[in-house]
């Protein structure tokens, strides 16, 4: 759970984006298996990227 946390603040810092949306990609990556706070980090950047 603070894998997630930590995750979510990061990108909504670094991005600007929406806590609620960001929220959401990070807790789908994280049921999928993804645990490390960095890699849960860098992929929540990707997508937001993306759009």
């Amino acid at each position: 759970m603070e894998a997630q946390k930590t995750a979510v603040d990061a990108v909504v810092i670094l991005t600007g984006c929406d806590r609620e949306a960001v929220a959401a990609f990070i807790r789908r990556m994280y049921l999928a298996g993804v645990r490390d706070p960095k890699r849960l980090t860098f992929k929540g950047l990707q997508e937001m990227a993306r759009g």
